[in-house]
């Protein structure tokens, strides 16, 4: 699977997250006047979730492709999302891939240039933890460069 993701033993023995994901895209569209249509946040992960919840056997890809895909986005570019490297672009490439195919089947063929993703992330409390009783948690909220990807993502 390499260079998209690496060889690793975490299928055998997997490092549950310790944090909760929210993975949110939105598109944005050049009309002919040249103005700039802006599509509202669509919640990739919902999608995830929604897919998994009531199947008994749900799919691989349908569980952690888009975990996976932000995991080693995060690997290659860092705080900054400066790519550094060939595997760092191609790392983008494939993250805004997804969003825009996601996003294309969402719109129902909808004509779209650019994506934006905004990834908001909170820790999971520790077992045992009373919701009333544990402090606030701080949010992560990263809002990436908009990309431009080929018509509908392809």
């Amino acid at each position: 699977m390499y260079p998209l993701f690496e060889q690793n033993w975490r299928l055998f023995a997997p490092n549950p997250d310790s944090v909760n994901r929210q993975v949110l895209a939105r598109t944005a569209h050049t009309a002919s006047n040249g103005s700039m249509r802006v599509s509202p946040w669509v919640d990739l992960t919902a999608m995830d979730r929604a897919a998994v919840e009531h199947n008994a056997f749900p799919s691989h890809t349908a569980q952690n492709l888009l975990r996976r895909a932000w995991a080693s986005y995060v690997d290659t570019h860092g705080e900054d999302d400066t790519a550094r490297s060939d595997r760092a672009l191609m790392m983008q490439k494939y993250l805004s891939n997804i969003a825009a195919d996601r996003l294309a089947d969402h719109d129902d063929g909808g004509t779209f240039e650019f994506v934006q993703l905004r990834v908001v992330t909170l820790p999971v409390a520790a077992p045992g933890t009373a919701a009333g009783h544990r402090p606030p948690s701080p949010v992560e909220n990263r809002l990436l460069p908009w990309w431009k990807v080929t018509p509908h993502g392809k």
